[in-house]
C-alpha cells in the first residue's frame, strides 16, 4: 500500500474503500480524550457572530438547474444505452456529451456476449496515450466514457472487447475536436524538458492546471491540453472518492461571484449543486497590498476561497468566510445530501484574539488576520491540520472539540499566552520556519500510521507576512517535507527542493507540491514573476527535473493555483446514463 503513504490526499482516497462504511461518529471519543479534554486550558473567544448567524449568511442550497437543462441529453443517452442496434461496428458516439466538456465523448453499444471494454486515444507521441477500462465488469451493454482527446484533431480512439475466454476485438473510431477557448490557447505552454520514462504518468495520468480564474485544463507530458471544463472555475476543482469532481463555478462565466459548487464529472454530467450566497464573499485582491482602487478593480469574488475536502462520512468541508468584517477564518462541514450545514469552526474563537482583533484591514475593507488556505483531514486521530498564509502557521486540531493539537509557527514562544506554549512544536536544527506557506496535507494518512509520527508536505511560499524567516524572505520558495513527532512535540524538515532555484522562482503567494506515487514531487510556483506566469516543475527525490511546464498567463489571476497529477479517470468512476 506505499500508494497510499506518497500521494496527495484528494486522489488517494479513491483506493481505501473503507472508508465508505464510515457514516458517523467522524471524531469518536476515547476515554484518554475525555481526560485530554478536561485538562485542555485554552477557552473560546468570544466571537461578533453566532453559528446559527454564520449558517445564514452563507446560505447554503441544493439546486437542480443544472441537472433539469441536461435531462435531455441524459434521456438521449439512456435511449442509446437501451437500443441494440447500436454495436461496436456502429456504435453510437457523442463528442462532449453534456457541452462542458469538449475534449471528452461518450461511445454506447450492446454485444452479444458479454464483455468488458477498454479504450485508448491515441496520443501523438510515446507516453501520451490515455488509457481506460471501463468500470463495470462482463456486460452486453457498454456505456465508455472516453477523455482524453486533443483539441482541434481528428482522434483515434481504439475500442477493445474481451470476452471471459479472452478472445479480444478492438474498432478504431475518428472523434474530431474543435480549437481551445480563447484563454486557454492564449495561456502559452512551453516543455523544457519531459523525461517520461521516470515522470509519474501511468497510463492515464495528466497535469491539471487549477487557475485561479477562467477555464481549468490538464496537459500531458508534452503540454498538450487534453482536457477542460467550459465553466469557469477558481482554485476549487477536487476529485472525489467515486471519481466525480468538484467545481466552484459561477452562474455564468459573466457572473462576478464564484458561489456554485458542481459535483461534474469528466464528461461534463452534473450530479448535484450546491449554491452559496454571495453575502459571504471575498476576494484575495485586498489582502494588505494595493489600493482601493486597485482591489475594486478586481471584481471577481468567491465563497470557497481556497480549499474544499471531502469527509469519510462524504460530507465536505470547506474554507469560507463568516460574512462579517473577518474574512477567510471560518470552515463549514456541510451534509453533502441536503447542502445543510452541520459544524462551523470560528478560528477566531480558538485562537489568541490578539491576533486578530487589531490586525489591519487590506484595501477592500475586510480583515485578513488568518488567511487560511488548506486543510486536510487525519484519519489516523480524526483531526484536521491546516495553514494560515497570514500567520506563518500550521496546526492539527481535534476535529470534535476543535482543541488544538500542535501549532508551528515563526512566532516566539514568548509572544504566544501560556495556555498555548505546550501545543507549540520544536523545530530539529535546520528545519526551515515556514512563511506564507499554501497546499498543507498528509501523506501518511491512515493505513495503520500512528497520529504522533506523520509526515506532512506543504509549499513553502518563503515570504515573512507575520512570522516568517526575515533573513530569507523573498529569496527563493520551495516545496517542504516535515516529520512530526507530537509525543516530542518536534518537527523536522526531511526534504525540500526550490532554493537552488532562488528569487526566480519566488511566489509570494499561491503554489503546491504533491508527492507522486514513485516519490517524485510535482510542484507549483504558481505565482512566478508576479503572476505573469506558472512553473510547474516534477522533480525526483535527489532534486533532478525530469518534467518542466512554463504557463504564460492568459489573463488577470489565470495562474495556476494549485497542480494536480490525476488519473483521467479513476478506477472508482462509471458512467450510467440510465441511472
Amino acid at each position: 500500500m506505499d500508494f497510499l503513504q506518497t500521494t496527495h490526499r484528494r486522489w488517494r482516497r479513491l483506493v481505501i474503500a473503507s472508508l465508505a462504511l464510515v457514516t458517523v461518529g467522524l471524531a469518536g471519543c476515547s476515554a484518554n480524550s475525555s481526560e485530554a479534554d478536561k485538562s485542555y486550558g485554552i477557552k473560546d473567544n468570544k466571537v461578533a457572530l453566532s453559528t446559527a448567524q454564520i449558517k445564514k449568511n452563507l446560505d447554503v442550497k441544493v439546486l437542480t438547474t443544472r441537472q433539469d437543462k441536461q435531462k435531455k441529453a441524459t434521456a438521449t443517452y439512456k435511449a442509446a444505452a437501451q437500443n441494440s442496434k447500436y454495436t461496436l461496428d456502429d456504435p453510437y458516439v457523442k463528442v462532449n456529451p453534456y457541452g462542458t466538456s469538449p475534449l471528452s465523448a461518450l461511445v454506447t453499444f450492446s454485444t452479444d456476449d458479454a464483455e468488458k471494454v477498454s479504450y485508448t486515444v491515441v496520443g501523438k507521441t510515446d507516453h501520451t496515450s490515455i488509457t481506460n477500462t471501463v468500470k463495470g465488469g462482463y456486460t452486453k451493454s457498454h456505456q465508455v466514457p472516453v477523455v482524453g482527446l486533443y483539441a482541434d484533431t481528428t482522434n483515434k480512439v481504439k475500442i477493445t472487447m474481451t470476452n471471459k475466454n479472452g478472445n479480444t476485438k478492438t474498432k478504431t473510431l475518428s472523434m474530431k475536436t474543435g480549437e481551445l477557448p480563447k484563454y486557454i490557447k492564449s495561456a502559452k505552454l512551453t516543455v523544457s524538458k519531459n523525461d517520461k520514462d521516470k515522470m509519474s504518468i501511468g497510463k492515464n495520468k495528466l497535469t491539471i492546471m487549477n487557475r485561479t480564474t477562467k477555464e481549468p485544463f490538464a496537459i500531458d507530458a508534452d503540454g498538450e491540453v487534453r482536457w477542460y471544463d467550459t465553466n469557469y472555475s477558481q482554485h476549487t476543482i477536487e476529485q472525489w472518492q467515486n471519481g466525480h469532481i468538484m467545481i466552484l463555478s459561477k452562474k455564468n462565466v459573466k457572473s462576478e461571484v464564484y458561489n456554485d459548487l458542481l459535483e461534474t464529472d469528466y464528461l461534463g454530467r452534473v450530479y448535484k449543486e450546491y449554491s452559496f450566497s454571495s453575502k459571504t464573499s471575498s476576494t484575495d485582491a485586498g489582502t494588505g497590498q494595493g489600493s482601493k482602487k486597485a482591489a475594486k478593480s478586481k471584481k471577481e469574488t468567491t465563497v470557497i476561497h481556497h480549499d474544499l475536502l471531502e469527509l469519510p462520512n462524504h460530507n465536505f468541508l470547506a474554507t469560507v468566510s463568516d460574512g462579517s468584517k473577518y474574512k477567510e477564518d471560518t470552515m463549514i462541514e456541510v451534509n453533502h445530501k441536503t447542502g445543510k450545514i452541520v459544524k462551523v469552526i470560528d478560528m477566531k474563537k480558538l485562537l489568541p484574539k490578539s491576533m486578530w482583533s487589531s490586525y489591519k484591514k487590506g484595501s477592500d475593507g475586510k480583515v485578513d488576520w488568518l488567511h487560511q488556505n488548506a486543510v486536510d483531514y487525519d484519519k489516523n486521530d480524526k483531526s484536521i491540520i491546516i495553514s494560515s498564509r497570514n500567520q506563518d502557521m500550521i496546526m492539527k486540531l481535534d476535529y470534535k472539540t476543535n482543541h488544538i493539537k500542535w501549532i508551528y509557527s515563526g512566532k516566539k514562544k514568548s509572544s504566544w499566552p501560556k495556555a498555548y506554549r505546550q501545543y507549540l512544536l520544536k523545530p530539529t536544527k535546520g528545519t526551515t520556519i515556514t512563511g506564507g506557506q499554501h497546499g498543507l496535507y498528509l501523506l501518511n494518512n491512515g493505513n495503520g500510521a500512528k497520529a504522533s509520527s506523520e509526515n506532512i508536505m506543504l509549499y513553502d511560499n518563503n515570504i515573512d507576512v507575520t512570522n516568517g524567516n526575515k533573513k530569507t524572505s523573498g529569496k527563493y520558495s520551495q516545496a517542504v517535507e516535515y516529520h512530526v513527532n507530537s509525543k516530542k512535540m518536534t518537527i523536522d524538515q526531511t526534504w525540500a527542493y526550490g532554493k537552488s532555484l532562488g528569487k526566480d522562482n519566488f511566489t509570494s503567494v499561491i503554489g503546491y507540491a504533491e508527492k507522486q506515487p514513485n516519490n517524485n514531487v510535482l510542484i507549483d510556483f504558481g505565482y512566478k514573476h508576479k503572476g505573469a506566469e506558472s512553473n510547474v516543475i516534477e522533480v525526483t527525490k535527489s532534486g533532478k527535473q525530469v518534467f518542466n511546464v512554463t504557463m504564460k498567463n492568459a489573463s488577470s489571476k489565470a495562474y495556476a493555483y494549485r497542480a494536480y497529477r490525476v488519473p483521467f479517470y479513476s478506477s472508482s468512476y462509471q458512467f450510467d446514463a440510465t441511472k
